[in-house]
């Protein structure tokens, strides 16, 4: 395929006098990308110049129409569109082009040619893939192409935190649209969806799918349903995509639960994304573990484990919702360490008793809680301090990814009163958002500082 955009004196120019444009960094079936430096703004950009000419209003309601989405999307996740014109340097001829921002790393499948990605990688990756389609499906698309070419992957901290970012939406559809005839010639067979191969309606389960057999190309370096078009596309109607054992479980669980044939037993995008990241802090965890040396001998009541999480406002938020929900004036989160308390509802007057009384409850060998409907005559509250405005209180342990207890999650209340079987669930579910929170704090943290040195 010719290029599109002629030489014009040893340099290829769109705009003059603002785009540069300087080699060829990708080609497609429907456009050529160029590497080119935006003069006006000083910057690396990247031009998407159509190969069809706009003499065909099909050819150009189709280039509008991905000009037109992409103006209308803004995502971290996502390539942004700068711009968009068209180029007229040999009138018989113009093309539609758009200006997008150029990602300093190369796309997925080719960095898959030297290899699979690490699970950890996959698990980042995941991540940032599920919020863009998030993003997407929320405004009422769908990619419908999602393949390793389209997800361009950034070069910055490379060894530490994997950004991907998704690309090229020239046959994205609005949501819930049937497929067309014939619907497998439209993306690429490989990563198709059974709804895709077979036409039916297309829903965000479809773009599920697709990611999934991208992600898991990228843990093991291998195409699901390689063949010719016809075999490959069809080859997923009959079985799911192998998973090796050498993936870590959690990873291999949700790459199993978004590659599941029928739409309605996938996993949904949210739901997959909180699976990324509880994959990525269990591996996270686990590297921490096997770099500690092993202990001279096991100690004899091990402490409970600090975590090392500043008070901030999501912790304050859960507390809020737990006081409200619960109708208690206190409602606060201990972190092993009486210091490390992160509440926005507890008197300022008793904070320091409120907590030792919940820091009691740390050495308390129950893993699933505990209320006390006055704490004036309950044993389990024997020996702590006694407050005039607290009489009652409701417990739940905050366990970590390994079900290690860091701390507690607990409401007062100035009255004595039972808790219900609702309630201690409803805490205790707050409780689970905590220790989830406090996972992502760690993985994050360890990502980004623990090789610094």
């Amino acid at each position: 395929m010719s290029s599109p955009i002629p030489e014009r004196g040893g340099a290829r120019v769109v705009l003059p006098e603002r785009y540069r444009v300087e080699h060829v960094i990708g080609r497609g079936g429907t456009a050529v990308v160029y590497a080119a430096h935006d003069t006006l703004l000083n910057r690396p950009v990247a031009i998407k110049v159509f190969t069809a000419p706009t003499d065909s209003a099909r050819v150009l309601r189709e280039q509008q129409h991905e000009a037109q989405m992409l103006a209308g999307l803004s995502h971290h996740a996502l390539v942004t569109l700068f711009d968009a014109g068209v180029d007229d340097t040999d009138p018989d001829q113009p093309h539609i082009y758009l200006v997008m921002e150029r990602v300093d790393g190369p796309d997925l499948g080719q960095a898959l040619r030297s290899g699979a990605l690490t699970p950890m990688q996959v698990a980042y990756l995941g991540l940032d893939l599920c919020d863009a389609l998030l993003y997407v499906h929320e405004r009422g698309w769908l990619h419908r192409d999602i393949k390793p070419a389209n997800v361009l992957l950034s070069g910055r901290w490379s060894d530490r935190r994997l950004r991907g970012k998704l690309s090229d939406f020239g046959i994205a559809t609005v949501l819930g649209s049937p497929a067309d005839d014939g619907e497998f010639t439209v993306g690429t067979a490989a990563y198709l969806s059974p709804e895709q191969v077979e036409g039916g309606v297309l829903a965000s389960a479809s773009d599920v799918y697709s990611l999934g057999l991208v992600l898991l190309q990228a843990a093991t370096g291998r195409v699901s349903f390689p063949g010719t078009v016809i075999e490959s596309a069809f080859a997923r109607l009959s079985r799911d995509p192998e998973i090796p054992d050498s993936i870590p479980p959690r990873l291999a669980a949700v790459l199993v639960g978004m590659t599941r044939r029928s739409p309605s037993e996938r996993l949904q995008l949210e739901e997959a994304r909180s699976q990324f990241e509880r994959s990525l802090a269990e591996q996270i965890s686990s590297d921490v573990a096997t770099e500690q040396p092993a202990p001279a001998a096991p100690a004899a009541a091990p402490a409970p484990v600090i975590a090392d999480v500043p008070p901030d406002r999501e912790f304050a938020r859960i507390t809020g919702i737990a006081a409200r929900l619960l109708r208690t004036p206190a409602a606060f989160v201990v972190l092993g360490d009486p210091r490390e308390e992160a509440s926005a509802f507890v008197p300022e007057a008793h904070r320091g008793e409120l907590v030792a009384l919940a820091t009691k409850a740390l050495v308390v060998d129950r893993s699933d809680g505990w209320s006390v409907a006055d704490v004036r005559d309950d044993a389990r509250t024997a020996g702590a301090v006694q407050l005039a405005p607290v009489r009652s209180m409701a417990v739940q342990p905050i366990l970590d990814a390994t079900g290690a207890r860091i701390g507690v999650l607990a409401v007062c209340d100035a009255l004595p009163r039972e808790f219900g079987i609702e309630e201690t669930a409803t805490l205790a579910d707050l409780a689970q958002l905590v220790g989830h929170e406090v996972d992502l704090r760690r993985a994050v943290r360890r990502a980004l500082f623990s090789r610094e040195s």
